[in-house]
C-alpha cells in the first residue's frame, strides 16, 4: 500500500460526501441476486445526515416491510457505542471504498471485499476494533437500535439467502454502503427499494 493511502481515502470520502449533497432523489431499483452482480452508479440525493430523529420513520412514504418487525438477536458484549465522531469517520471511509471490486473472502482494498469483510475492515481501520468476520456473528455484535433511531455508521442487516445473510453500513437518508455480490463492486444503495425493504432485518450499533 502506498504511504499516502490514508490521505487518498480521506479525499475520496469527502468527495463522496460532496457528491451526496445537494442532488436529486435518484433511487436505485430493487434487484434480484442476478441483478446485484451488475455495477450501478452512485445515487445522488440529500446530504448525509448524522442520524434519524427519534420516532420518525426513516422510510416514510413506503409501506413498512415485514422484515422490519422480525425479532433481532440479543445485544453483544461491547460495553459502549462507538462515539459519534468515529461513527462519522466510519461513514467517510465506507464511502471512499465505493467501486472497490467484490471478492468472496476479501477484506482489504487491494484484495477486494465481501459484505462482512468491508465492515470488518472499516471498523478496524477507524476504531481499531476486531469485529466478527461473518454476517451471522455481526448480527449479535453491539446492540439493537430501532430503525427510527439509526445514525451513520450503524450496520443494516438483511435476509437475502437466509437469516442474517447480508449487511451494509448506514450512511444517512436510508442509504447504505455494501459489497453486494460476485462480479460487482462496493456500492451505495437505498433501503427504500422493494428488494432491500422486504429483506431488511434490523439495525445494529457497534
Amino acid at each position: 500500500m502506498q504511504p499516502d493511502c490514508c490521505s487518498r481515502r480521506r479525499l475520496l470520502a469527502w468527495a463522496g460526501l460532496v457528491a451526496l449533497s445537494g442532488c436529486s432523489s435518484a433511487v436505485l431499483s430493487g434487484c434480484s441476486s442476478a441483478a446485484l452482480s451488475g455495477r450501478s452508479s452512485v445515487p445522488q440525493r440529500a446530504p448525509v445526515t448524522a442520524s434519524v430523529p427519534q420516532g420518525q420513520d426513516p422510510f416514510a412514504g413506503d409501506a413498512v416491510a415485514e422484515g422490519m418487525s422480525a425479532p433481532l438477536p440479543p445485544a453483544g458484549t461491547l460495553d459502549r457505542d462507538v462515539p459519534d465522531q468515529l461513527a462519522r469517520e466510519v461513514t467517510f471511509l465506507a464511502l471512499s471504498l465505493i467501486d472497490t471490486p467484490y471478492r468472496y473472502g476479501g477484506n482489504t482494498p487491494e484484495s477486494g471485499f465481501d459484505c462482512s469483510g468491508l465492515i470488518v475492515y472499516v471498523y478496524r481501520e477507524v476504531a481499531g476494533m476486531a469485529l466478527p468476520r461473518t454476517v451471522a456473528r455481526l448480527a449479535s455484535a453491539g446492540r439493537t437500535v430501532p430503525a427510527s433511531a439509526m445514525r451513520t455508521g450503524d450496520l443494516l442487516l438483511f435476509d437475502t439467502s437466509g437469516r442474517f445473510s447480508h449487511a451494509g453500513i448506514f450512511v444517512g437518508d436510508a442509504r447504505f454502503v455494501h459489497a453486494p455480490s460476485t462480479g460487482g463492486t462496493v456500492r451505495l444503495d437505498t433501503i427504500r427499494t422493494p428488494y432491500w425493504r422486504t429483506r431488511f432485518s434490523g439495525v445494529r450499533r457497534i
